[in-house]
């Protein structure tokens, strides 16, 4: 049977004097009917570029300069721009990695979805099109397409947002779609559903899958066949089990080892104990409750209320990681913003070294704030794009009265605590990757010498191999500086690789705590089992065991 997608020697040049001349050199692949093919690599790697390149969607400074891409037998890079418009969305599709970006936040799902038919001459019109879009949602399990239509994007949830994406996707029944890092910023339960629906939409469709995935885990529950790229090669390329099971090259190897073990390490020993820096004691924290927005507002009707944080209670001591897991919604990224006093807590306690703050405001803060430091998410974000990192990391020291002779001192020391060399502090964050973005970070919430660190999903947008960097980086500083460090994940991989002790969240609420060897072992809640379960590659870690 001839491939949907066949790629002959493509190579994508760099513009300028990068690290490298080609994005991509030299990449033969193919894609056959009802086939998904996982291309896995690190940040770099080439993988995205490929995916672009098939769908004629390279910016203009990249340009194939040799090889072929043929979509069912036709030469895409030879298309004219109109024949690659009829191409995209009609005979090929993309899932793009984030869909609150690719989604148009001012119409309707429905309409989106409308529009993808509406697109292409042959697609319905009227009542037929508008039949179409409620089968493609119910197609991708979204709940009442009825109601959904009328919604909009920041009305749904990431998962939802993800299959709607999907919906536009399969609207023309393409042979091939491309899925670009579709379940990086999800949730291991949405990140399942993700998977599983398009595994059922696959073999229902017969349609060729290019899966673009940094993740293992991910390879492990989906492909078929496996390219790994580093630095625009391909090095390996085999089926899904002969590249898990019996990589042969050492980057391959190097890419599987990264991946956090689902089995927690055995249990540090534990120095003497010590009182507590944080207590948390009943925290709760509601929205709404009063008028409505909106129309329910002009009438009076009471807003919906919503507790996001339900009479939760914890408590942390110097040198020790407590991890808080649970999905988008459970209440852990609430936690760490009412502990770090970004929102005021609406009722319970908050003691850092016995002195409560949660009531305290503007001012009374002040003292407080710098010894409880937040890294977040993504450091490109939380870094001024404008500042050097030398200036973004001493100005906190600087604004607490360090003299500059001082702040910069200490950090350039810390530049080399972090693994990156102190002449760093002159460049912008633009100039760094994504896992040295994260490093800076780290050494800028350092600097300010905090008794509590907070990593708010801290390592879930980074590739396995640079995640497993920064993870074995926060266990040094812990150790080396004996700082308690609060870990929000909803990756118990990512748990069980740096924590002491778990809690697992959910609707706002602790449903279960302990040693992380304990809740690894036997876990008792209902909730915890299913976050086991949804973990990537967990059916085929089972069937080896």
């Amino acid at each position: 049977m001839s491939p949907v997608l066949e790629i002959r020697g493509l190579s994508v040049p760099l513009p300028g004097s990068g690290d490298r001349a080609h994005a991509v050199e030299g990449l033969s692949l193919t894609v056959g009917p009802g086939e998904i093919v996982c291309v896995v690599g690190e940040s770099g790697s080439g993988k995205s570029v490929t995916a672009h390149a098939v769908m004629g969607l390279l910016p203009p400074v990249l340009k194939p300069s040799g090889g072929e891409i043929r979509l069912l037998g036709e030469d895409v890079l030879a298309a004219s721009p109109s024949r690659l418009r009829a191409l995209r969305g009609g005979r090929m599709a993309m899932v793009f990695q984030e869909p609150m970006t690719a989604l148009n936040p001012v119409l309707t799902v429905g309409a989106q979805l409308a529009e993808v038919l509406e697109a292409h001459a042959e697609g319905p019109s009227g009542r037929a099109r508008h039949e179409r879009v409620l089968a493609l949602m119910r197609d991708v399990h979204l709940p009442d397409p009825v109601r959904m239509v009328r919604a909009y994007p920041h009305q749904l949830s990431g998962g939802q947002r993800q299959r709607v994406m999907i919906a536009m996707a399969l609207a023309n029944d393409p042979a091939l779609i491309i899925a670009d890092e579709p379940t990086t910023a999800l949730d291991v339960t949405t990140q399942a559903q993700i998977l599983k629906l398009m595994r059922e939409l696959q073999a229902r469709r017969d349609a060729g899958i290019l899966f673009i995935t940094h993740d293992f885990g991910v390879v492990a529950e989906i492909a078929d066949r496996v390219a790994v790229m580093r630095r625009g090669r391909l090095v390996e390329e085999g089926t899904a089990e002969a590249v898990l099971s019996r990589p042969q090259d050492p980057y391959t190897r190097m890419l599987i080892d990264a991946v956090p073990s689902a089995t927690p390490p055995a249990p540090r020993p534990r120095p003497a104990a010590k009182p507590p820096v944080l207590e948390v004691e009943s925290l709760a924290k509601t929205y709404g409750g009063g008028v409505a927005s909106g129309l329910g507002g002009l009438f009076g009707r009471p807003g919906r209320v919503v507790h996001a944080l339900d009479r939760v209670s914890v408590s942390l001591r110097p040198g020790e990681t407590l991890g808080v897991v649970g999905e988008s919604g459970s209440g852990k990224s609430t936690l760490a913003r009412c502990i770090a006093r970004f929102v005021d807590p609406s009722a319970g306690a908050i003691r850092l070294d016995g002195a409560d703050i949660a009531g305290l405001r503007g001012r009374a803060l002040h003292p407080y704030r710098r010894r409880v430091q937040v890294i977040f998410q993504d450091p490109y974000r939380s870094l001024n794009p404008r500042r050097r990192v030398g200036p973004s990391i001493v100005e906190g020291p600087r604004n607490y009265g360090t003299p500059a002779a001082v702040a910069w001192e200490r950090a350039r020391s810390l530049m080399d605590l972090v693994g990156l060399d102190p002449s760093a502090l002159e460049r912008y964050p633009h100039e760094f990757s994504g896992g040295q973005r994260q490093r800076i970070a780290i050494a800028r919430a350092l600097a300010m010498e905090p008794d509590l660190l907070i990593a708010d999903e801290a390592v879930s947008a980074l590739d396995v191999s640079v995640q497993a960097q920064v993870l074995d980086l926060l266990e040094s500083v812990r150790e080396r500086l004996n700082l308690a460090i609060l870990f929000i994940t909803h990756d118990l991989r990512v748990a069980a690789r740096l924590c002491d002790r778990l809690i697992v969240m959910l609707n706002g609420r602790v449903v279960e705590e302990g040693e992380t060897a304990a809740v690894f072992a036997d876990p008792q809640h209902a909730y915890t089992r299913a976050l086991f379960a949804a973990a990537p590659g967990a059916h085929r870690r089972e069937a080896a065991e």
